[in-house]
């Protein structure tokens, strides 16, 4: 066999492995977060060990671990009942600057949490659609959404690698610690830039690599499905976002989120590589944005 057949068949083993990786840490996360919701959905402690999920029985540690996140008392009163988990990494909404009549899509909605606080702010001239590749979470979003007769609120079933959204629909995306847990986020960037509309933008909360992952921590599935193992260097999610073709990139990791992010997997050192981050982008085109023009 010659240099280059070798080469080429090398090449096509490596896709199929990764391929296969790729399929893995998809159906394991798929796997995790439906104990998530199921386990919300009874009342009991999360059953994916190490996870930033926090779900409880208790309704003050749901409070608490949101409220360390950046919600106010008013934002987990005015949702229904089971729509906050204690998910997340940060609030997307705060850097939104969400507008009545605009139309915002969630990526990863889970419960629907983010999604009835920034229906809150688009009001009934506005819409809100959150995606979510889990059929558990989408059940008990939906309910939600009709406990809390949110008719301006729709929830879809898909990967955010795949949205299933038309072109050019959303003003804002938001997103809450949900990219970190896709293998292939160039592919999740440059869905999320075909969905905006020219001037749309991006408002995301996310977990961010601050330093190289030891291979122990990114091979293991449950620190993937943690939100912590498919952290991605702040240069190479930029590189991404420029690659898709946004600008006005900023992406901001926040050196006190340590203090809960150590809470996730208890002596593993994971707070010492990585972080919290807000990232905000604009997709070009359209009217002057945030007092400059895009």
């Amino acid at each position: 066999m010659t240099q280059a057949a070798n080469s080429a068949t090398s090449q096509v083993e490596n896709q199929a492995s990764q391929q296969k990786r790729a399929d893995e840490i998809r159906q394991n996360v798929r796997k995790s977060y439906a104990e998530v919701a199921q386990a919300s959905n009874n009342g009991s402690s999360c059953g994916t060990g190490a996870s930033c999920c926090g779900v409880s029985d208790d309704a003050a540690i749901n409070t608490l671990v949101s409220t360390r996140l950046g919600y106010s008392d008013n934002d987990l009163e005015n949702v229904p009942e089971g729509a906050d988990m204690g998910l997340g990494c940060g609030n997307p909404r705060a850097i939104a600057s969400i507008k009545a009549g605009e139309i915002i899509l969630d990526l990863g909605s889970g419960g629907g949490f983010d999604c009835f606080l920034a229906a809150a702010e688009t009001g009934e001239s506005g819409f809100v659609i959150g995606i979510d590749m889990t059929p558990t979470m989408i059940s008990k979003a939906r309910n939600n959404a009709l406990k809390g007769k949110y008719n301006h609120v729709e929830f879809r079933l898909g990967e955010i690698e795949h949205l299933p959204v038309a072109n050019d629909t959303a003003d804002v995306i938001i997103s809450n610690c949900v990219i970190n847990l896709s293998p292939d986020k160039h592919q999740v960037f440059s869905e999320a830039f075909r969905v905006l509309k020219p001037g749309g933008r991006l408002a995301i909360s996310d977990i961010v690599a601050s330093a190289e992952l030891p291979e122990e921590i990114k091979n293991d599935l449950a620190l993937y499905s943690g939100c912590m193992a498919g952290a991605s260097p702040v240069t190479e999610l930029q590189t991404i976002l420029e690659e898709c073709g946004f600008e006005q990139i900023n992406i901001a990791p926040k050196d006190e989120s340590k203090d809960f992010i150590k809470d996730w997997a208890p002596g593993r050192g994971v707070e010492e590589y990585v972080l919290s981050a807000t990232i905000e982008a604009v997709k070009p085109g359209g009217d002057c944005c945030g007092g400059n023009c895009c």
